[in-house]
């Protein structure tokens, strides 16, 4: 239970600041193209790395302290940050086509199933 709590608080925090930052970004360049999420992500992404390489290398933060971070607050920051950490893991440990896959699908499934959506709940209304 507490594994829970611990990832519940997490990612009301990640949330939160994914709102606040996301809305300063597309106010200040105030233009149509997505800034924001396009900055959240690529926060997130640089703070998985930090965060990851302290842990492998400084063995730095605790069990829970992990959980917390990664998929609470990382987690409800950008669920962008794990996609760019487990491909980057694949491009680092040599398995291209592994990552090649992983990028291809995410992004071609994640689209497609946006449509889906879309397409159903429309058909609906």
């Amino acid at each position: 239970m507490s594994h829970l709590l611990l990832v519940g608080i997490g990612g009301f925090i990640g949330s939160v600041l994914r709102y606040w930052l996301s809305g300063i970004a597309q106010r200040w360049f105030d233009n149509a193209f997505p800034i924001g999420t396009l900055l959240v992500n690529a926060m997130g992404c640089f703070a998985i790395g930090v965060f990851w390489s302290l842990v492998e290398y400084r063995e730095y933060f605790s069990p829970e302290t992990r959980l917390f971070a990664t998929f609470g607050v990382l987690g409800g920051f950008t669920t962008f940050s794990a996609f760019g950490y487990e491909t980057f893991m694949a491009l680092r440990d040599g398995e291209y086509v592994p990552a090649l896959l992983n990028t291809s699908a995410n992004v071609l499934l994640g689209l497609a199933a946006v449509a889906a959506g879309w397409m159903a709940a429309k058909a609906l209304a």
